[in-house]
């Protein structure tokens, strides 16, 4: 293994420059993305069909700020494989040669994991919350969502399950950093299923189970893989 041990200001200065690299495709990506803006919020509305009708706004300003959001979330998400290839280049120092070609096996994985976990919420969980907390105003009350609360809403809850897929690649790097192993997990599977259930329950908008358990199971599904992940990665 080469010495690749550097001093605190040589990685702050690397740090800076990884960020400027990954800053310029992200304002290149979040400029594109503001030509096609009604398009993505159209998009971003097919949870709501059957649940919700058409979204308002309340300030002359609001739409403004949501069109901008948008296309700054949408940016960060088309120049997420540069972000995730600096990201790489700059931890891979800390892991031996042999590991370091797997840049492009990080990548696609932490690429995969996201989408795989954003589009669980999308699809599947943000539908079904959606109908079952409009559904509890009954036919006595008539629902009327500005645009601002509905798109922060469904793009917490999809990059926050985007984020909680990306446990069996984190897992992999801690295993590499020699941080974490599979034996760690499997000692503490317990009380990271409570930590699971809490989360589950924090990120889901409802309060009833079932959705809690949506999401709680393939939280559970992904912890064991990563214990699994973390004993390949350490042999």
């Amino acid at each position: 293994m080469q010495d690749n041990s550097l001093s605190l200001i040589e990685h702050l200065d690397e740090l800076r420059r990884r960020m400027i690299q990954c800053l310029l495709p992200f304002f290149a990506a979040a400029l594109f993305s503001a030509f096609f803006v009604k398009k993505i919020i159209s998009f971003l509305q097919f949870p709501a069909k059957g649940a919700i009708g058409k979204l308002s706004f309340f300030t002359p300003q609001e739409v403004a700020l949501v069109y901008l959001k948008v296309a700054i979330l949408t940016g960060l998400v088309i120049s997420l494989p540069f972000i995730l290839y600096h990201t790489w280049k700059f931890i891979s120092p800390a892991l031996e040669d042999r590991h370091r070609k797997h840049a492009i096996g990080f990548i696609f994985f932490t690429w995969l994991s996201f989408f795989i976990g954003a589009g669980f919420c999308f699809f599947c969980l943000l539908p079904v919350s959606l109908k079952f907390l409009i559904g509890l105003a009954g036919d006595e009350l008539v629902p009327v969502i500005s645009i601002s609360k509905y798109i922060s809403f469904v793009l917490v809850l999809t990059l926050g399950c985007g984020l909680v897929f990306e446990m069996p690649v984190l897992t992999w790097i801690l295993t590499k950093l020699k941080i974490l192993n599979a034996g760690i997990l499997r000692k503490n599977r317990k009380y990271a299923v409570v930590i699971i259930l809490i989360l589950a329950a924090i990120i889901t908008p409802t309060t009833d189970p079932f959705n809690m358990f949506l999401l709680a199971i393939p939280m559970l599904i992904l912890y064991e893989i990563s214990i699994w992940i973390s004993q390949w990665a350490k042999k």
